[in-house]
């Protein structure tokens, strides 16, 4: 039997998978890629008799891929927290998916495992800017507030490195990540260890300058957009810069529309205050999806801007006066 991994390759899916494999699940074959590549089961080659463990990637979105293999006789194990659509009821799937604003697949895995790994559970949930339930668990679990922010940090470089068109946009490739990531039970110690938090502590930080800089479409009280350039640094911090904005104003809704030469890619965040929505909005358009607290549309065609932004006000102005 094969034992098959595939995970979204941010701070999230990173993490689930990390701790399932702490947990003596060893994956024999690794399959992720950008936060974007959301597709990912449609690579997997499991043949009958192996297992797959699927963390943080729609299962609506990787539907076709999921019965294919349910029919030719493979297992699947699955943790995420995405709009998922009908659940198939099958002896084969074991689906741990719960799409409320406030939970994350890493802390799905980490109630599924009965908590022996929960400093990587919170850092995953600060990298989905869920800072609620990461202090939660930091705190039912006894993390000093020194612990809390280095691993809040480690969850907001994982994400930032995740964010590209493809891989050559990122610093590091999330399965090369994901290895060097294997011998660490706290990832206090993969924070000592390893350069990769250093050079993109670095990176990250001017890049969020540089997205400071950027002037606003809008900006109002209950939402605000703004437009970066067809640009790698753009690329690369659009997410971390989103839930930075969320997090400095909770109470409106952002979002963040890089550009590039099939249109846009659009990062949403609901309100901090009162989240959710993002995913039914950009569920919309043709490449949307994503959960509740936030979402984007993977190219958003340029005729399609106004709308959007008629579309995200109207969202996010319905759910206030609701």
């Amino acid at each position: 039997m094969t034992s098959w991994f595939v995970f979204n390759g941010d701070a999230d899916g990173l993490c689930a998978a990390h701790q399932l494999r702490l947990a003596g699940h060893a994956p024999d074959k690794v399959i992720t890629g950008v936060k974007r590549d959301i597709g990912l089961l449609g690579r997997c080659a499991a043949q009958p008799g192996d297992h797959v463990w699927v963390a943080d990637i729609s299962l609506d979105a990787n539907r076709a891929a999921l019965e294919q293999l349910l029919d030719s006789g493979v297992t699947l194990t699955w943790f995420d927290h995405h709009y998922a659509g009908v659940i198939p009821s099958h002896a084969a799937l074991s689906a741990h998916i719960d799409t409320s604003a406030l939970v994350c697949s890493s802390l799905l895995v980490d109630q599924h495992l009965g908590g022996p790994y929960p400093a990587w559970a919170v850092s995953a949930a600060f990298g989905d800017n869920l800072v609620a339930p990461a202090r939660d668990l930091a705190m039912r679990t006894d993390l000093t507030s020194a612990v809390v922010e280095q691993l809040a940090e480690l969850g907001a470089l994982l994400n930032y490195n995740a964010y590209g068109e493809s891989v050559a946009d990122l610093h590091v490739d999330p399965a090369l990540l994901f290895g060097r990531m294997a011998p660490y039970v706290n990832p206090l110690d993969f924070i000592a260890d390893d350069p990769f938090v250093v050079d993109l502590r670095v990176s990250m930080q001017r890049d969020l300058a540089l997205a400071r800089a950027a002037p606003f479409l809008h900006a109002g009280a209950d939402c605000a957009a703004l437009e970066l350039p067809d640009a790698p640094w753009a690329r690369r911090v659009h997410g971390v810069f989103a839930n930075e904005l969320a997090r400095a104003h909770p109470g409106r809704a952002h979002a963040i529309l890089v550009e590039s030469s099939a249109g846009y890619a659009v990062s949403v965040r609901s309100p901090i205050l009162r989240s959710g929505g993002a995913d039914a909005l950009c569920r919309q358009f043709a490449t949307g999806g994503g959960r509740a607290g936030a979402a984007g549309i993977n190219c958003l065609p340029r005729h399609d801007l106004n709308t959007f932004l008629r579309a995200f006000e109207r969202a996010y102005q319905h759910e206030v006066a609701s």
